[in-house]
């Protein structure tokens, strides 16, 4: 069988409370053999860790997603600094900006993201990074910010984005809406694939034919097939290399 890797989903999100341990299975029997499950908040980062505790397949994050930076306590980068010393977190995240809600305002939202930009490259950590219409003002903080490594995650922008974002060294993720957002397309046929990770993103953003449905770590599969198709590549080739890719960028050991 072959084997997948959700680099970003939210197992640790309530939706999974009643059913968790059959979601892992049903996405380990998938073929799934790691996921990276996020943190967006200092609870939701706690309960990523525990979730990773019980898993080996699994690993956590911890971060502050733009829509809790207005929420968080004032102590938040001591706290994610202490969660990041546990054998089991791999990256610092779910940070980043989000302009298309208002949940929080604009410059907290920058604040809190370089914050823990800064804290990523003292700990020599990925930064898992979250962009939602705010192109201009992520970048320029990405342009500030040197001598980190990072993912945009679900990633939604144009070609031009894409290529810029790459020419930093960074990496690019893509979810489920490959399959129903045919902008994203154009991107994907004219970028290497050395530099990009899939995920589901669940509980979100579930792939056709599953739309509307709570998304699962399983359905990444369905996210590698219409992808290596968009390529036209084997999924085995294309498998191979999502693996390679999102283990050494977030230092995964081998399975």
């Amino acid at each position: 069988m072959m084997k997948y890797i959700d680099s970003h989903c939210h197992i640790n999100d309530n939706q999974f409370d009643e059913d968790l341990d059959e979601v892992i299975l049903r996405a380990l029997d998938s073929g799934v053999s790691q996921l990276i499950c996020v943190g967006t908040d200092l609870k939701t980062s706690e309960k990523a860790i525990k979730i990773s505790e019980n898993y080996s397949q699994i690993f956590a994050t911890c971060g502050i997603h733009p829509h809790d930076t207005e929420k968080t306590n004032n102590k938040y980068i001591q706290v994610l600094e202490e969660f990041s010393k546990h054998e089991k977190v791999v990256a610092i995240g779910e940070m980043g900006l989000d302009y298309f809600y208002d949940y929080a305002d604009k410059k907290v939202q920058k604040i809190v993201f370089r914050d823990q930009l800064e804290l990523a490259k003292d700990l020599g950590l990925p930064a898992v990074i979250h962009n939602r219409e705010s192109d201009v003002d992520l970048y320029q903080i990405l342009i500030d910010s040197q001598n980190f490594y990072g993912v945009i995650h679900c990633f939604a922008s144009n070609y031009s984005f894409a290529k810029k974002i790459l020419d930093l060294g960074l990496h690019i993720s893509f979810t489920g809406m490959v399959t129903f957002v045919k902008s994203l397309h154009e991107v994907i046929e004219r970028i290497d694939l050395n530099k990009i990770m899939i995920e589901t993103d669940s509980p979100y953003l579930a792939p056709k034919p599953f739309r509307g449905k709570r998304n699962e770590p399983k359905n990444v599969v369905h996210i590698a097939e219409f992808i290596a198709k968009l390529k036209k590549i084997e999924i085995e080739e294309f498998s191979n290399m999502m693996q390679s890719n999102t283990k050494s960028f977030f230092n995964l050991p081998s399975i």
